[in-house]
């Protein structure tokens, strides 16, 4: 019997597959510009702050398996910023391509409108134009490139910023 794909919050349970999945990103390429794995207490770390901060961490599973996250953050620090967020969205290399992103993000859009926002940011390397495009289809407008602002691999890299206005989507 085939397995569906499904989202729910992200349960402590999921933290093992979910540092899986950051850790190939972070290894292998530029969609976390950081070059140190993580472990499992930094996930810990990182949902319960996102938790006490009142920010989704959604998984995505299929069967009992997690096979993708994602999640949004206050753009900036400042008061002024506390409508808008920045969001990401990591799939398991296994799992690409099956629909999971969108799921993803269209459930982080839908928190984001029911918590009263009013755009969602998403940073991503100018080099992964695949990801610019799946931004692109949902809405999001390209606003801005940084030239040169991250160095990973050894070189520098460009990161453009899209926004989406969650009003009017």
């Amino acid at each position: 019997m085939e397995q569906t794909y499904y989202i729910r919050e992200t349960e402590p349970q999921d933290l093992p597959a979910i540092l899986e999945i950051m850790n190939e990103s972070i290894l292998n390429s530029t969609a976390i510009y950081d070059e140190e794995p993580r472990n499992l207490a930094y996930c810990a770390h990182w949902l319960e702050n996102q938790r006490k901060q009142g920010m989704p961490v959604f998984s995505c599973l299929r069967g009992q398996a997690t096979v993708g996250y994602g999640t949004y953050g206050q753009f900036r620090p400042k008061y002024g910023y506390r409508f808008t967020v920045e969001h990401s969205v990591y799939v398991d290399e296994f799992h690409r391509g099956a629909g999971i992103g969108q799921m993803l993000l269209s459930a982080l859009i839908e928190r984001a409108q029911n918590d009263g926002l009013h755009r969602m940011i998403a940073g991503i390397d100018a080099e992964n134009h695949g990801s610019i495009r799946f931004h692109e289809k949902n809405g999001f407008i390209q606003v801005g490139h940084l030239k040169e602002v991250g160095f990973k691999f050894g070189r520098f890299l460009d990161l453009v910023f899209l926004q989406l206005d969650l009003s009017n989507h």
